[in-house]
């Protein structure tokens, strides 16, 4: 059996550490086996611990599959998975970005450190731009991504960003609202006006 939607890849961002909560690392096992159950490729940093490693491992455990990117000088820091599907090793972060954003259909941001928030604008940044015209959903589990949201709504309270650019990212409860928002928006049967599904 084949994927038939025109979601066939997510880039997922989300932190590499283990510090965090072990909820966030259950989520990402959640959304990883969600994705498996789907046949929706996970596309990420390349990492084999924290909510990084959680979600690539879930998805393997499933059967799906995974690639890796991953700078050269993070392969040991991060402890490179080197058990994905296929692992790239890349020369830079901005290599990496540009890679992951390529291979991918979609993004996905779970919790995570300034790594992730990073990624998070710069993707949001190049959808602003006309880069690319891929959906964005962030899973926000109790509430942890909320003062981002009031961060992003205060820069267009400000004047600093348009109304319709705090429609660039769209902040969900869990892994199930947020495939069901990706593919709705991929299929155009759906148009989101708030920024919160």
């Amino acid at each position: 059996m084949t994927n038939s939607s025109p979601l066939k890849s997510i880039c997922v961002y989300c932190g590499s550490s283990d510090n965090g909560p072990a909820a966030h690392r259950d989520l990402a096992r959640d959304l990883g086996r969600k994705m498996a159950a789907n046949q929706i490729q996970l596309v990420y940093g390349g990492g084999r611990v924290g909510v990084m490693g959680a979600v690539a491992n879930a998805v393997l455990e499933a059967g799906g599959v995974v690639t890796g990117v991953i700078p050269d000088f993070l392969l040991q820091r991060e402890h490179g998975h080197h058990d994905v599907t296929n692992l790239e090793v890349v020369p830079s972060m901005h290599v990496r970005k540009a890679r992951m954003a390529e291979l991918s259909d979609a993004f996905i941001v779970l919790p995570g450190g300034l790594g992730t928030l990073e990624e998070l604008f710069e993707i949001m940044t190049w959808r602003q731009l006309g880069l690319h015209d891929k959906p964005i959903m962030v899973i926000n589990p109790d509430g942890h991504w909320d003062r981002l949201r009031e961060l992003i709504d205060d820069l267009v309270a400000a004047g600093y960003a348009r109304p319709e650019n705090a429609r660039l990212v769209h902040f969900v409860a869990d892994p199930d609202s947020a495939l069901a928002g990706l593919k709705a928006q991929l299929t155009g049967t759906t148009h989101i006006e708030t920024g919160r599904l």
